[in-house]
């Protein structure tokens, strides 16, 4: 019987069919659209004292710029996801690069703080569609062993390094001309991947189209929404307030209504088959995990740059680049080399291990350290460690998953880094705060002191992400599966996009 890929003709004769001729021009299209997306996590932060001063809003309303976004990504990725699988993953693509240039140049043109806001929540809106269809076709693009090795360690440097070079952007962007190029620069990005995809993906939709879960969106979408909005308000509320527990109490109740939904639904959003195998599990358990430990360098090594070593938004956004490049070239070895010669099981936890090191490493770092003696052998480390998890688990999770999963399987993907990500920042701001705290509580406030206690919290921040990594390692060397994985046979070989 043959397959019927979504976005794809139907093909017949999967094993002999040639692969596709533009099938690394797509790779190109794919990652520049997921690179505007992971930049945007950032290259907006830089940019928020300017906009502030600019639009004249307060401290308190300022977390909203990021957590309007966060909230519209997270909570809808898997709709985006099981879309793109029902309508065709070229038009979702494509609604979704042009709908996230459409809300950026919005938000960069916003005139009051009202309508910035409007344009961020509308660009995770978008965001939500184009991250899992871009996933997704990657995923069905290349199906080649060695070529979607290849394929998925350049698409998982990107997704790990995007944060990094978010800081850069942002920093030569408002820096040299104003924050609202911070969202402008979008435009370009969306310009060259919109006329990409158009050009070379073909349209396609799946021939027999099921119906949408209706109530699994709405339960799980409502969930996410309490989970993310749960884990923002911790930054701004304590965690004992009604707005943090209620709210990720009623994610948490949601999302185990869904999950029981899903075993009873004729046309689950989110098929339990997805999840249940075990190395794909572990993949999104490591994506999550990472998610969460990465923002104990992105975000707290970004404040000990600039508020302890007073580092430009330029320089620092430099820092980085050392991390970015050990990244990448260990996304291509682990995924190229690695994993297809000893499986998973050894080489994620290894970067598991890699990752806890560096950040232990960073905790060492003071008011007099340099760059080249202290900070960049730790950030080498901690870059290359997360090259060994990043690619090889997101290459995992979408792993031998049949074609008509493929986009909620890319969506699920995503949701567990946006879901790390907001446990990560909540947590990690929660903890370093209540040290910093803890140790000017009996001391005389004067610069140095305060000085010492932005350095205790973040260094707080760096045990405690050097913690999530550390059990990343002992849960990743447990769940994945001895041995290489295996192609599965029944795959398609090849598809035409």
């Amino acid at each position: 019987m043959s397959r019927t890929t979504v976005g794809a003709p139907v093909d017949t004769t999967p094993a002999t069919q040639a692969p596709a001729p533009r099938r690394w021009w797509i790779l190109a299209v794919i990652g520049l659209a997921q690179l505007m997306v992971v930049l945007d996590a950032t290259i907006v932060n830089i940019a928020l004292p300017s906009a502030q001063h600019d639009l004249g809003f307060s401290d308190a309303n300022r977390q909203w710029i990021v957590t309007a976004y966060s909230l519209a990504f997270g909570s809808l990725l898997l709709l985006g996801g099981r879309l793109a699988d029902l309508f065709g993953r070229k038009i979702v693509f494509l609604i979704g690069v042009a709908g996230f240039a459409a809300s950026s140049a919005l938000a960069g043109a916003a005139g009051n703080f009202e309508v910035l806001v409007i344009g961020r929540a509308l660009q995770g809106l978008f965001g939500a569609l184009l991250a899992p269809a871009a996933l997704s076709l990657l995923n069905t693009t290349f199906t080649d062993a060695k070529e979607r090795a290849k394929a998925f360690g350049v698409y998982g440097a990107i997704a790990g390094a995007g944060g990094g070079l978010g800081l850069l952007l942002g920093g030569l962007l408002t820096e040299h001309l104003n924050w609202r190029w911070t969202l402008y620069v979008n435009l370009l990005f969306a310009v060259i991947a919109f006329a990409g995809g158009l050009v070379l993906l073909r349209r396609g939709a799946p021939a027999h189209r099921p119906k949408l879960d209706l109530p699994g969106t709405i339960l799980v979408s409502a969930g996410l929404f309490g989970l993310v909005y749960g884990f923002s308000n911790a930054e701004s509320h304590h965690w004992g307030s009604p707005q943090t527990w209620g709210f990720l109490l009623a994610g948490g109740v949601l999302l185990a209504a869904f999950t029981w939904w899903q075993t009873r639904a004729a046309h689950p959003l989110l098929p339990l088959r997805v999840l249940l195998d075990r190395n794909r599990g572990a993949s999104f358990l490591a994506l999550a995990i990472s998610g969460a430990g990465m923002f104990g360098v992105f975000l707290f090594l970004t404040y000990y740059l600039q508020a302890s070593l007073h580092y430009s938004p330029v320089s620092t956004g430099l820092a980085f680049l050392p991390m970015i490049g050990a990244l990448m070239v260990s996304a291509q070895l682990s995924t190229s080399l690695l994993i297809p010669r000893l499986g998973p099981k050894p080489v994620v936890p290894l970067g598991m291990g890699l990752a806890a090191a560096g950040m232990a490493w960073l905790t060492g770092l003071g008011l007099g350290s340099s760059y080249p003696a202290h900070i960049l052998p730790p950030l080498l480390v901690a870059g290359f460690g997360l090259g060994l998890v990043m690619p090889p688990a997101m290459s995992l999770a979408t792993d031998r998953i049949s074609p008509e999963d493929a986009g909620v399987a890319s969506a699920a993907v995503n949701t567990m880094q946006q879901i790390g990500g907001s446990i990560g920042t909540a947590l990690l701001n929660t903890l370093a705060a209540s040290a910093a705290t803890n140790y000017l509580a009996g001391k005389q406030l004067s610069p140095a002191t305060a000085a010492q206690a932005a350095l205790h919290s973040y260094a707080t921040a760096y045990w405690w992400s050097a913690g999530f990594f550390a059990a990343g390692l002992v849960l990743t060397a447990v769940l994945y599966r001895r041995g290489r994985t295996q192609q599965d046979p029944n795959a398609p070989k090849a598809v035409h996009m």
